[in-house]
């Protein structure tokens, strides 16, 4: 990422981003909570994009260099923590389950910034439990770095509906099933139709929040049908593609 700003402090605020709104690319000496309470939002970084709904937050490292992305009317509230404080003990960014509890404390830490008040800060301590005990989720698109695998993903993410095989990719760019597949678990850590579903529910949010269809998404992303869209969405995201503007918990 190029022109990289440097914040030092992050922001604790909410704000309000139209569709395809972008931050571009920034850093802090803190770390950041990132939660969209309505669209859907995609922080991306060199290693790869995270994405989530209002059912998730991502967790950004003091330090990490990012960008952000609204997909559909985004609110955003951005919760910063100094470095010495991370709850979470991570040091790679993360995408997090955020139960109702944990949705209402960010709505409200986020509220007033400059409040001051012995009951704010009593309010960050419950936040800061919260997080502790949040599962954290698997939805990542990393970015690869092996141009044989970088192939086969820019063929998938052009048309996630291409329903051919990784062997039948791999003729397509010149590599074999086998490197391909091996590349796939190192680099990434899954397996392709393991990668192919979380490349597919990423370009499913980003169309749901434009409104289209949820029969028209299931088929535009490759799901054989939409009652199969719906079973992997809702085991991914906790709700319905059709209610998944209100999936606050």
């Amino acid at each position: 990422m190029s022109n990289i700003r440097h914040t030092p402090v992050a922001p604790t605020r909410a704000q309000r981003l139209a569709a395809g709104d972008r931050i571009d690319a920034h850093r802090h000496d803190d770390h950041q909570i990132v939660y969209a309470g309505s669209g859907v939002l995609a922080v991306t970084t060199d290693a790869g994009t995270w994405f989530a709904p209002g059912t998730r937050a991502i967790w950004v490292p003091a330090g990490t260099v990012h960008a952000h992305r609204a997909h559909g009317r985004l609110d955003l509230h951005l919760v910063g923590l100094p470095a010495d404080d991370n709850p979470l003990g991570l040091d790679a960014p993360t995408v997090l389950a955020v139960g109702p509890l944990l949705r209402e404390l960010i709505l409200a830490y986020t509220r007033d910034p400059a409040d001051d008040s012995p009951e704010r800060h009593r309010l960050l301590a419950v936040l800061r439990d919260q997080l502790r005990a949040s599962p954290q989720q698997p939805l990542r698109l990393p970015a690869p770095t092996d141009p044989r695998l970088a192939a086969v993903c820019a063929l998938v993410h052009a048309d996630p509906a291409d329903p051919r095989t990784l062997a039948a990719l791999g003729a397509a760019t010149g590599a074999s099933e086998r490197t391909l597949s091996r590349l796939f678990r190192t680099e990434f850590g899954m397996t392709f139709p393991q990668w192919r579903t979380q490349s597919r529910l990423y370009h499913a949010l980003r169309m749901l929040a434009d409104d289209v269809p949820v029969t028209a998404v299931a088929h535009r992303c490759g799901w054989s049908s939409a009652s199969a869209f719906i079973d992997v969405f809702r085991r991914s995201f906790g709700c319905t593609p059709g209610t998944h503007n209100r999936c606050s918990p």
